[in-house]
C-alpha cells in the first residue's frame, strides 16, 4: 500500500431467506444507503463502485447505484464466487492506496433462488471441471445431488481422518453460531440448537449434516473506503483502516495433493494470511475477534488451523475449551457468521467488514468483544479466490 485506506462508513440490511426477500436492487440500495448514512456522505462524493454479486446478469451494479442518480463514474461488477464482496473491497482498497481515487464504494448483494447451488450454464466448460474430477478421485461423489456440500463432506472425512476429531466436535460450531447470532438484528436463524439437534438433522456426507450448511439467503451489504485526505477536507471518522489485505488464488500442485481439504481453500487461506500477517508485522495470537467464512462447520474448522489461531491439528481443542467464542482466546464470527447469519453470495464478505467496523468502534452492542484493536475478516471463493483482510482500530 502506498497511502492508508480509511473506513468511512458500512451499511448492510437484514438477510433474508429467498421468499422473503426484496428484489436485488432494492436491497443493494439499502445496503449503500446505509454506508452513506453512517460516513455522512452524498453518494455524488463517490468517485468509483465496484459491485460484488454471483446470481444475475452483467451491469447489476450500475442497476444498484443508478437508484441514486448517473453520476458517469466507473462502476465495476465483480464475481469471484462466494468471494465477490470482498473481491470488491480488494479492488476499492487498491483504488484509494495507488491513489487512483479518494472515496470508493464497495457494494455486495444477492437475490439468491431457493435450494442448493447449481450451475446456470451447461452449455459450455464447467469453471470446476478441474475441482470435479479432483473430487470424484478422493470422494464417492454421489452423482445428481448438489456438489458443493460434497466438497466439504471430503475435506471433513479427510480432517477426521487425519486427526480423529469426532462429529460431535463439527457439531458444536453450529451451536456456536446460533448462540452468536442470537444477538444479532441482521441474522436469519436466531434460535438456539444443541448438538443433538445438529446432528440429528439430514445427513449430507462425511461429518456434515443439514445444520452445519448455510442456508440459502439474499441480503446487502456495502463499505465506502477513503483516504486520510479525503477524511479530513470532509469531517469524516478517521477510526478504523485496512492495516493489511490478500487475495489469493491456487498456486501451482493443488490439484496433484488430491486432498479435498486443499480443493476447498485451506491452502489458499493459509498463504493469503501469512502474507497478511507478514504486511502488517501482526501475529494472530494478538488477534480478538474474526470474522471467517465458515459456509459449513468444517470450513470453520479448517480456517481455524489456516487463519493460524490454533496450531494445525489443535481444532479439536480449540472448540472444545472455548477458545472460539467469548470468555476464550478469540471470538469467531460474533455475527454468527454464513451458518446462522446466512450466505447471500455477494453480501457475505462486505457484511463481515460491517462487523468486524462495528466491533473495532465498540458498536456491536450485545455482540461485542471486549479490548479490540484488530480485526480479522476471511472470505473464500470456490474456484478459487481467498480474501483475507486485517483491520485496525485507530487513535
Amino acid at each position: 500500500m502506498t497511502r492508508r485506506v480509511l473506513v468511512a462508513g458500512v451499511g448492510m440490511i437484514p438477510f433474508a431467506k429467498p421468499s422473503a426477500a426484496e428484489p436485488y436492487d432494492v436491497m443493494g440500495a439499502g445496503a449503500v444507503q446505509a454506508a452513506l448514512v453512517d460516513a455522512g456522505l452524498d453518494y455524488t462524493q463517490i468517485q468509483q463502485v465496484y459491485a460484488g454479486y454471483v446470481y444475475g446478469d452483467s451491469t447489476c451494479g450500475q442497476r444498484v447505484v443508478y437508484r441514486f442518480g448517473q453520476t458517469g463514474i466507473p462502476v465495476l461488477n465483480v464475481n469471484n464466487n462466494c468471494a465477490s464482496g470482498s473481491s470488491a473491497l480488494w479492488l476499492a482498497r487498491q483504488a484509494v492506496a495507488s491513489e487512483s481515487a479518494e472515496c470508493v464504494l464497495a457494494v455486495g448483494f444477492e437475490q439468491m433462488p431457493p435450494g442448493a447451488l447449481s450451475a446456470k450454464w451447461q452449455d459450455r466448460p464447467l469453471p470446476l471441471t478441474d475441482f470435479i474430477e479432483t473430487l470424484r478421485s478422493v470422494f464417492p461423489v454421489v452423482e445428481g445431488a448438489p456438489l458443493t456440500p460434497q466438497y466439504f463432506a471430503a475435506a471433513g472425512a479427510e480432517y477426521m481422518a487425519k486427526y480423529g476429531m469426532p462429529a460431535e466436535t463439527f457439531a458444536a460450531v453450529s451451536v456456536k453460531a446460533r448462540r452468536h447470532a442470537a444477538d444479532n438484528p441482521y441474522a436469519v436463524f436466531r434460535d438456539p440448537i444443541s448438538v443433538q439437534d445438529v446432528l440429528e438433522s439430514p445427513h449430507l456426507g462425511g461429518p456434515l449434516t443439514r445444520l452445519q450448511a448455510c442456508p440459502p439467503t439474499c441480503g446487502a451489504a456495502a463499505a465506502i473506503v477513503c483516504s486520510e485526505d479525503f477524511a479530513a477536507r470532509n469531517g469524516l471518522r478517521a477510526d478504523v483502516a485496512i492495516k493489511a489485505q490478500a487475495l489469493m488464488s491456487d498456486e501451482p500442485g493443488m490439484f496433484e495433493k488430491k486432498s479435498a481439504m486443499a480443493l476447498v481453500g485451506s491452502d489458499v487461506t493459509r498463504a493469503a494470511a501469512n502474507r497478511v500477517y507478514e504486511q502488517a508485522g501482526v501475529d494472530p495470537r494478538d488477534i480478538k475477534v474474526v470474522e471467517l467464512h465458515d459456509c459449513f462447520t468444517v470450513n470453520e474448522v479448517l480456517s481455524y488451523e489456516a487463519l493460524g489461531l490454533c496450531e494445525e491439528g489443535g481444532a479439536e481443542r480449540f472448540i472444545v475449551d472455548g477458545d472460539n467464542t467469548y470468555g476464550g482466546r478469540v471470538v469467531v464470527n460474533p455475527s454468527g457468521g454464513l451458518l446462522s447469519k446466512g450466505h447471500p453470495l455477494g453480501a457475505t464478505g462486505l457484511a463481515q467488514t460491517a462487523e468486524i467496523t462495528w466491533q473495532l468502534r465498540g458498536e456491536a452492542h450485545a455482540r461485542q468483544v471486549e479490548g479490540v484493536t484488530l480485526g480479522l475478516q476471511h472470505n473464500l471463493g470456490l474456484g478459487t479466490a481467498g480474501v483475507v483482510t486485517l483491520f485496525e482500530r485507530l487513535g
